[in-house]
């Protein structure tokens, strides 16, 4: 049978490579360099003196006449986020990218990394339907840090990574993303730093309040338990004081948005099936053997279910700047941020593999397998399908402040920076499992994974009568839950100074020193929940939320229900965080102390004849690093500490020449370091002792990582045109990675510590003092390499007829000689071999088309990005390896300011994911799906008034 469902995609991915963005970027940096040139091709090349003299003056006579009529003209509403993001791109001696706010509370997104993603070099995986966290350069989040006005941020998740979605866009004035770091930048990633900066009251002359709101509604529509429908709702202030020596700035931001999923999901991994092993399912000989050939692959189960709930996200934000005077500024921020999510999936889920139960042999008829040995469709005879209710709450918090303070001692200037932060995250995750009663109810399903937008289950028998489906000891038990609850807490203070003195071609130097400490502590109580003294029952009416429709994966019509409310009045639930090794192995506190001073030499001089700006400079880290958690013994639990410390030195160099016609030429090279991520840092082991042998063995994180290292070197050429208006831009980037973090397994590990209190079992061998451990490592590196190519263009460049019109295009390209050694007695879901880098999209693309032009603003976006590995929160909260095909996403908003009577009333129309575009992972192949989720489109619709 023809491989239909892979070649589908796949096709679809080879003409990636020939993508119509890419070439429109290409055409765009064509085009933009043409006007330029257009422009210029007027005059001609002056020869004497004289001429040159003449020709200067001239010059400056028409850049004075440009500056005065660009003082006259007022620049707002979308060209003015993207004029004041090209102005912060020029003058940075970095290489960066920017976002700059239209307005107050105007960024152009409903989340801050939907903004961010539309960067060249930025793309974003989606969480829940909501663009989450970033990559940068093709690098998983992991590699990049995330700052707030300048600091390092605390995180919600188990690692490093912000999740940016609980940062409201109304809140924050710009983001700059620093692709290259200088000896200054505290907190500084490998890929790249995001700092989000919220508005500095003193910056503005008058004050200013603004107010906004608007509904929103998903077009998957509402539920029995949940409205399609949600509201944002946002107010800012903006007010200046004694004589414009105290301003003060206050946000608030209200959003509560709808969960609306549907989604297949098959088990994993795919298993390479033995003989016999399903009935009806050919088998290689030899199989399930990584050696052996012609093995089918299989998956034992698919689920199919719609998830429906809320988000609620509250966020404040206040900043109290006093500048009594020139030398002194004081500036105090605050940010809050919390939010709720609570989410009920209700599921149809039947298990394909060889346990059933005990109720019968399973056998498969009308069996459909591909040219790629792929199960791809069937009727799956005696099986046992379970109707399932997964219930989540989660509740984050986000507490931060900053102080600092910056006297201007004549020609020196000092700063000063104390700032704590701190984030919670409770979480509840349950399950309540029914089934047709009296057991055994079994069926026959027929499945087919490779026609329509969905995989599909149809079921033989009626599953939509609440009254057939009892709470019962399933094959997965009654229920099962967790409770996990995680704690992050940063505090830092900074002491910098710039001091004036000429050396060489240095025109001053910035000094500096900042102490940082971090804990971050997880706990993860879990357990079975178990039927009450009633027995298996029926969830009664009042707790009866209605049906569920699954047509869209062909199952028809499942009962939905309460499930904290049936747990409460038919079930017991005792969560633990003892009792089992892997329960153990889920608590752990890592802390850091980190303390970094720096030397930068800053240059602003004339190399012959060309102006040259930049920094050389070294920035030492000293790291102390240390993870504390528990450890099964036997029947012992024994507390484990162990950490390192280690000292890295970074140099840096960035320089920015200034070469005519208003082209710069920027060279970076420095040498690049990021921290593990936290929970590979984690001391918590599963351990045990091997009964015949002795052999002790354990799995868990590893305290006494390295970082990961990079050398790093980048090129960028930039071209402006009218000032600020617009901009092409090629710039190539080469990482080599001298140090990479990847799962292995190990033998020879010292296990003494965690021997002290092991007392073996009657007959069992003598424990060895060393074995086997499975966890992080640091090993080879390899080389990362990109290309990045980016136009924004007004077109009235082009023609005065098309003024008011512009595009904003750009396009990365990524490769990469990394791979990741998979474990060869373990065929997971990316395959039994070596595997590339995750977070990698080799192509990325944006492209934006916008009109401005008497208050009437429409802007399009398209952003697509290739399949890459994703590293994703499986059943169990760990996280695992998938291949995620790539996305293409289409927004669109229209927006209209009114003059006169109205001015300051603005109208909105917005729209998210117009196209409806999947979410799909894959086991190695693209025949062999793991889920496809569709979260449908979203529509906004709102006013705010600004006076």
């Amino acid at each position: 049978m023809a491989n239909t469902y892979s070649g589908r995609r796949s096709a679809g991915a080879n003409r990636l490579t020939r993508h119509p963005l890419a070439i429109a970027c290409a055409a765009a940096f064509l085009l933009a360099t043409n006007a330029g040139y257009a422009q210029e091709a007027a005059s001609t090349e002056p020869q004497t003196d004289a001429e040159k003299a003449e020709a200067a003056k001239s010059e400056a006579a028409k850049r004075a006449a440009a500056n005065k009529a660009l003082d006259t003209v007022k620049v707002v509403g979308i060209r003015r986020g993207i004029e004041d993001a090209i102005q912060n791109k020029q003058n940075a001696t970095s290489i960066i990218e920017s976002i700059s706010s239209e307005d107050i509370g105007k960024l152009p997104d409903v989340s801050i990394a939907e903004s961010l993603a539309r960067l060249p070099g930025l793309s974003a995986q989606r969480v829940a339907g909501r663009a989450q966290v970033i990559s940068v350069r093709g690098l998983s989040p992991d590699f990049a840090t995330s700052l707030l006005n300048g600091r390092e941020l605390v995180s919600t998740g188990d690692n490093r990574s912000v999740e940016f979605d609980q940062y409201p866009s109304e809140l924050l004035s710009a983001v700059t993303v620093y692709k290259t770091p200088d000896a200054g930048l505290v907190g500084q990633g490998l890929s790249g730093t995001l700092d989000m900066r919220t508005v500095r009251p003193l910056d503005y002359k008058d004050p200013v309040v603004l107010v906004s709101a608007r509904g929103q509604h998903n077009s998957l529509g509402s539920a029995a338990n949940s409205d399609a429908n949600g509201v944002r709702v946002n107010a800012s202030y903006i007010g200046q004081f004694a004589d414009d020596t105290i301003g003060v700035t206050l946000g608030f931001s209200y959003s509560d948005t709808p969960i609306q999923e549907n989604q297949v999901g098959l088990y994993e991994p795919w298993r390479r099936l033995g003989v016999g092993w399903r009935s009806g399912v050919p088998s290689g000989v030899g199989c399930p053997a990584l050696t052996a050939t012609d093995c089918t692959y299989y998956s034992d189960g698919i689920k199919a279910l719609r998830r429906t709930g809320y988000q609620r996200r509250t966020g404040v934000m206040a900043t109290l700047e006093f500048r009594p005077s020139n030398a002194w500024t004081s500036t105090f921020d605050l940010f809050h941020s919390q939010a709720v999510q609570e989410d009920t999936a209700n599921q149809f889920e039947v298990h394909l593999g060889d346990y059933n139960g005990g109720y019968g042999p399973l056998n498969v008829t009308n069996v459909s397998i591909n040219d790629n040995d792929s199960f791809v469709g069937g009727t799956a005879n005696n099986v046992y399908p379970l109707v399932r209710g997964m219930y989540n709450k989660r509740k984050d918090k986000i507490d931060a402040f900053g102080w600092n303070n910056r006297w201007d001692l004549g020609s020196a200037v000092i700063t000063a920076d104390l700032s704590w932060s701190r984030s919670k995250r409770d979480e509840a995750n349950l399950e309540n499992n029914t089934q047709l009663y009296p057991a055994p109810q079994l069926d026959s399903v027929t499945v087919d994974y490779q026609t329509g937008d969905f995989p599909t289950v149809t079921p033989g028998r009626n599953y939509s009568d609440p009254a057939t489906l009892y709470l019962s000891n399933t094959i997965y038990g009654s229920g099962y839950g967790k409770t996990p609850n995680v704690v992050d807490e940063l505090k830092s203070f900074r002491l910098g100074a710039n001091l004036p003195r000429e050396i060489g071609f240095f025109s001053d130097f910035d000094i500096g020193i900042n102490y940082a400490e971090r804990e971050k502590e997880k706990h993860q109580p879990e357990g079975v929940i178990f039927l009450g003294s009633q027995g298996p029952t029926a969830i009664a009416d009042d707790l009866q939320y209605g049906l569920v429709d699954l047509n869209f994966a062909g199952v028809g019509f499942i009962p939905s229900w309460n499930v904290p409310g049936a747990l409460d009045r038919y079930m017991t639930f005792n969560p633990s965080e003892t009792g089992a090794a892997y329960l153990i192995a889920k608590t752990w506190l890592v802390e850091e102390k980190i303390t970094s001073a720096w030397l930068k030499g800053n240059i602003d001089t004339d190399w012959g004849k060309v102006p040259v700006r930049g920094n050389i400079g070294v920035q030492i880290q000293h790291v102390d690093q240390s993870s504390t958690a528990n450890a099964q013994s036997g029947q012992t639990i024994t507390p484990y500490t162990t950490g390192k410390t280690y000292t890295d030195v970074l140099p840096s160099m960035n320089l920015a020449f200034s070469l005519a016609d208003d082209k710069i030429l920027r060279v970076a090279l420095a040498k690049q370091v990021a921290r593990p991520r936290v929970d590979q840092l984690r001391a918590s082991l599963e351990f045990g002792v091997d009964f015949a042998t002795g052999k002790p063995g354990a799995g868990g994180g590893n305290p006494q990582l390295d970082p990961w290292k990079a050398n790093a070197f980048d090129i960028s050429f930039e071209k402006y045109f009218g000032g600020t208006k617009g901009y092409v831009a090629a710039a190539f980037f080469y990482k080599q990675l001298t140090s990479y973090i990847y799962n292995q397994t190990r033998d020879g590990y010292d296990f003494t510590d965690l021997l002290a209190n092991y007392v073996p079992p009657p007959g069992a061998a003598t424990p060895l003092t060393t074995g086997t451990l499975s966890g992080p490592f640091n090993g080879q590196g390899g080389s990362l390499r990109g290309l990045e190519l980016t136009a924004s263009i007004p077109l009235e460049l082009v023609s005065e007829s098309l003024r008011g019109f512009g595009v904003i295009a750009n396009a990365s390209f990524n490769d990469s000689s990394i791979t990741i050694l998979a474990d060869p007695d373990n065929v997971n879901s990316v395959g039994d071999g070596p595997i590339g880098l995750p977070g990698l999209s080799k192509r990325v693309y944006n492209l934006t088309a916008y009109y401005e032009r008497n208050g009437f603003e429409v802007r399009v976006n398209n952003r697509r990005r290739a399949d890459f590995i994703g590293e994703i929160g499986n059943f169990n909260g760990a996280r695992t390896l998938r291949f995620v095909e790539g996305e293409n996403i289409t927004d669109a908003q229209v927006s209209y300011a009114f003059n006169g009577e109205l001015e300051g009333l603005s109208v909105l129309l917005q729209g998210s994911n117009l196209t409806n575009e999947h979410y799909r992972t894959y086991a190695t192949t693209k025949d062999r799906p793991l889920e496809n989720v569709e979260w449908g489109r979203t529509i906004l619709l709102g006013a705010s008034y600004k006076f």
